[in-house]
């Protein structure tokens, strides 16, 4: 059976918050009906991520060279799934919400991705100075690539 789905979790000592992600990515898959599995690709935790992702039923990859962007090739390269969908595992993305991920892929989207502006912040969750610079760098980087990208930093729980 082919894998359709491999969701990314690039993880660094996130040990208390990996349950909470895994167990929401499984009941996703399960409502869905997904063909899926669940990648943690972790960046040489020295907490006991590895054996909680392990426990709970996560395929664990080990990412040696240090970053968030190392890790997140890493979790790409071990992927067993046709499309990656990637969200932290720090508990700040919904993935609960990812119909319209699924959507744009099945429907022959290269790349979705997320915006924060769509579905708004919570109060205190980003200063005033990094939602203006996020939609000054995205409409840059917009420019050099050529892309319709309105954030280009996403990583909270508006689509």
């Amino acid at each position: 059976m082919n894998i359709e789905f491999t969701f990314i979790l690039p993880c660094l000592n996130e040990e208390k918050t990996l349950p909470f992600c895994i167990e929401e990515i499984k009941k996703y898959i399960n409502e869905k009906k997904l063909i899926a599995e669940i990648l943690v690709a972790d960046n040489n935790s020295t907490d006991n991520s590895v054996k909680v992702a392990k426990e709970y039923g996560a395929r664990v990859s080990i990412c040696r060279q240090k970053g968030y962007g190392a890790t997140l090739i890493n979790g790409t390269n071990n992927a067993r799934g046709q499309y990656c969908i990637m969200g932290d595992s720090d508990g700040s993305y919904d993935f609960s919400n990812l119909d319209e991920f699924i959507d744009g892929v099945r429907n022959g989207y290269d790349l979705v991705v997320g915006n924060r502006y769509k579905g708004g912040f919570e109060k205190g969750s980003m200063k005033l100075s990094h939602k203006i610079g996020v939609k000054i760098l995205s409409k840059l980087a917009n420019i050099f690539f050529h892309t319709p990208i309105e954030d280009f930093h996403c990583r909270t729980k508006s689509i």
